[in-house]
Parts: structure tokens; C-alpha cells; sequence
């Protein structure tokens, strides 16, 4: 299938976000990862269908403590998860592997850490396709791993996100703070284009508030990286830096919040289910008897 990627990403920067070992000394995902996985994890309730298997995609960034709410909830169903590259899946193993022992996770069955040899009945990405340098390949890889009649669950940054960062940015005639982020209506596309039906997307606005620009630095730092293509090409001075810290100092700080900085972020949450696979029509068509047995149980009310 061709590419198709966000808008204004810079393919080789995503790639090489994505290649980023995870920091020994980092034991948790970003923060408002988990947030976004606890909220969507919520909406789990209104899907009649317990998966037997479910698979979570890059876990370490998008969250580890959804990790154990989605163990929780399905105790009985087999778990796989898939992180790349090598070092990131050693890193998810051991901390995976270190919190299912808890005692609280005793009753859950044993995850697995490797790409599953029969497809799944839900696939779990939480805070990823936004970074993605080709995201149409990469829900269409969702589509190969999930089995008909399960469904994907996934969220993401939505085109709203940072947007007062982004006026400070453009006011001071600096390029963007961020790569555009997809909307909503687009990801529905392309979930249809690959083959998942009945796409179901909606979108929150979450807004944190900040005591610093160094506290609020450090978040963005957390979340990813700068993938536009008209970025900063190298590193900026002390100078540049201070510029920064009162542009956002000024213009950020919110009266309504005694001062505090705010910084809004667009969630994107969607599903979609895989629907049994159609007989196909032709001038002549041959079907195998178990074809036709499994397409006749489908029809039945």
C-alpha cells in the first residue's frame, strides 16, 4: 500500500525516535500516557467481547500501568506484547515480567513476550500512531494481527494538541514546536481503507497546568520529539533559551490558574472491528464446504 504519513513528518526523525533505547532508570511510562490509557481503558466496558488473546503494541511508552489494569480486567486471556528493537523488548520483558509477579497479578496468565503465531482478539496501542513515519502500514500490520471478529483500540494526539506552544512559536517567528498531528476523521479513512469496519472515533481536550517552563520542558521531553521537517536544524544557544523561557513565561501563564502555564492536549481515541472475511463473487465461483458451512453460521441471527 502506498505511504501515507501525518502531516509534515520527517520520516527519518520519527524512525529514529522509534529506535531509542529505554533509559534503565526509567521504570514508568510519561505520564499522561497513562492517563490516556486509564481513560480509554474505562471504555472497555461498553465492548460485550472478552478477548481470548490480545496483544499490546510498544507498551513501554504507552503505558506500563495499563499494562496491569488490561491484565486485571481480562485475568483469563492469554497476553502477548510486541515491542522493537531489541533493546526496548529486553527492557519491556523485564519490567512486564517483574510487575506480573506481584501478588495482585498471580491469577493473570503468564504474558508473552514475541509476535503471536495466530491472531488476536484485540489489539491495545495506546499514545503511538502519531509517531509514526507511515501509519497507514502500520494499521494495516494491526489488520494482519488481529483475528475477524476482534477489534483494535487505539489512541493518539489529535491537530489541537500544544496549540499554545504553537502560537508562542509562530509569534516569535520561530518554525514549529511539532509536527502536525492527524485527525480524527482521518484516522476512521484509514482504518476502513485497510479492511477494519465500523470505525468509532471520538476525541477529548486534557489540559495541564504547569508551576515551571522547566517542569513543563521536561514533560514534552517525556512525550517525543520535534518530527517536523522545518525544525530547529541544529542546537540553539543559552541565549535562544532565555528568549524561550520568558515568551513562555509570558504568554502561556493562565490568570484563571494563578499563573500556572497551560499547555492543551487533543486525545484521539478509535476502534474498529475486522469483519468476517466476504465470499467472493464471481461469473463462476468455487466455495469449500467448510467456506460455506462458517459463511451460513455468520448469517444466522
Amino acid at each position: 500500500m502506498s505511504t501515507e504519513r501525518p502531516p509534515t513528518i520527517d520520516p527519518r526523525a520519527a524512525a529514529h525516535w522509534a529506535e531509542l533505547p529505554h533509559p534503565p532508570s526509567c521504570a514508568e511510562s510519561p505520564w499522561l500516557h497513562e492517563e490516556v490509557a486509564r481513560r480509554m481503558e474505562e471504555r472497555l466496558q461498553w465492548i460485550v467481547k472478552i478477548p481470548q488473546r490480545w496483544l499490546h503494541w510498544a507498551p513501554l511508552r504507552g503505558g506500563l500501568q495499563a499494562q496491569e489494569l488490561l491484565a486485571k480486567r481480562y485475568p483469563k486471556s492469554e497476553c502477548f506484547v510486541l515491542e522493537t528493537p531489541v533493546e526496548r523488548a529486553q527492557a519491556a520483558t523485564k519490567l512486564i515480567a517483574k510487575n506480573w509477579w506481584s501478588p495482585g497479578n498471580w491469577r493473570a496468565k503468564a504474558v508473552r513476550f514475541e509476535v503471536p503465531a495466530h491472531p488476536v482478539d484485540m489489539l491495545w496501542a495506546n499514545m503511538a500512531l502519531h509517531m509514526e513515519p507511515d501509519p497507514l502500514a502500520v494499521i494495516e500490520h494491526w489488520h494482519s494481527l488481529v483475528e475477524a471478529d476482534g477489534f483494535v483500540m487505539f489512541s493518539c494526539l489529535g491537530p489541537d494538541t500544544l496549540r499554545q506552544l504553537r502560537a508562542v512559536y509562530a509569534e516569535m517567528g520561530w518554525p514549529p514546536p511539532a509536527h502536525e498531528f492527524t485527525d480524527m476523521h482521518d484516522w476512521g479513512d484509514m482504518l476502513a481503507r485497510v479492511g477494519f469496519a465500523e470505525p468509532v472515533m471520538d476525541m477529548e481536550h486534557i489540559t495541564l497546568t504547569f508551576t515551571s517552563v522547566e517542569r513543563l520542558l521536561a514533560e514534552l521531553r517525556e512525550l517525543g520529539r520535534n518530527l517536523h521537517p522545518a525544525r530547529f536544524a541544529g542546537l540553539r544557544g543559552r541565549g535562544w533559551r532565555d528568549r524561550l523561557l520568558a515568551a513562555i513565561t509570558e504568554k502561556m501563564a493562565s490568570p484563571a490558574e494563578g499563573g500556572q502555564l497551560e499547555l492543551t492536549f487533543e486525545i484521539i481515541y478509535g476502534h474498529a472491528f475486522k469483519p468476517q472475511p466476504r465470499v467472493p463473487v464471481q461469473p463462476q465461483t468455487t466455495v469449500t464446504l467448510d467456506a460455506m458451512r462458517k459463511a451460513l453460521r455468520q448469517g444466522k441471527p
